[in-house]
């Protein structure tokens, strides 16, 4: 019974010694995480990164060094590594087969951190969602829609679909179509729609606009209007030359399709 009691007291300080050194190695360890994480951000090459690939490299750090304080803190509770590596390797293939769709998204992730088809603050049309690029994770990237609905999107989704990007090139084209009655003098619609985008000091001479006849049936004639810009002034200048055109046409006396009526 003695040896017994002994034998108990002996394996408790030992299991109190490594629970001890656990719980040190623990706080150490995330003490010398944060400190890591924190050069990281201060460090030059980091500063150098876009906001999006900061994010993504952040959480990769974050999750590496964790793993490590894990397989570290396992090894001073005694549990032999080979043990620790074996159960590691089946647990990794249940949780392969288990989240297809999230290592599916991690991998997207990584080829939008690689290929870039946008950015954070690019305005987007991917998988059918539309707005403004908020952030770009190991998983996820956020969108926020004009009517601020913030949307989470896969990222292995978004790898997956066509991505058109407004925000990509510094000139973007302002293309308006107007319709008039069919006895109208297209010269004199032409001539309107060109002097609404000269007086607009925004729209770019090269490339030269545009303002031509483009489409006529029986009762109307279509005029398309086209008129470069720096992306930013872009609906702006799309809502400011569709009000002037409209009271140009007013002024002129323009009329619009006469409107057939059906009889039965």
């Amino acid at each position: 019974m003695e040896n017994t009691m002994i034998a108990l007291a002996t394996f408790a300080i030992a299991m109190g010694k490594r629970i001890l050194g656990a719980l040190l190695a623990y706080g150490a360890g995330r003490y010398l995480i944060r400190r890591i994480l924190a050069l990281l951000e201060k460090s030059r090459g980091y500063r150098r990164m876009e906001p999006s690939v900061q994010h993504y490299a952040h959480s990769a750090a974050q999750g590496v060094l964790i793993v490590i304080l894990a397989i570290s803190i396992v090894g001073i509770l005694g549990v032999p590594m080979a043990s620790v590596l074996t159960v590691l390797a089946s647990a990794g293939v249940a949780v392969g087969l288990a989240l297809q769709g999230s290592l599916s998204n991690l991998a997207g992730g990584i080829m939008l951190m690689i290929f870039r088809p946008f950015r954070e603050g690019d305005y987007v049309d991917a998988a059918g969602v539309s707005g403004t690029v908020q952030e770009v994770t190991l998983f996820y990237t956020v969108i926020l829609t004009l009517d601020n609905k913030r949307i989470t999107v896969p990222n292995g989704t978004l790898m997956n679909a066509n991505v058109v990007n407004y925000s990509a090139e510094k000139l973007r084209r302002v293309d308006l179509t107007f319709v008039t009655g069919r006895d109208e003098d297209s010269g004199v619609v032409c001539d309107i729609l060109k002097e609404a985008m000269a007086r607009d000091e925004r729209v770019l001479s090269d490339p030269a606009p545009f303002a031509r006849l483009t489409g006529a049936d029986r009762d109307s004639l279509t005029f398309t209007l086209r008129a470069w810009c720096n992306n930013g002034d872009y609906w702006d200048i799309y809502y400011d030359l569709t009000e002037s055109v409209a009271a140009a046409f007013a002024r002129q006396g323009v009329k619009a399709p006469a409107m057939r009526v059906v009889r039965e």
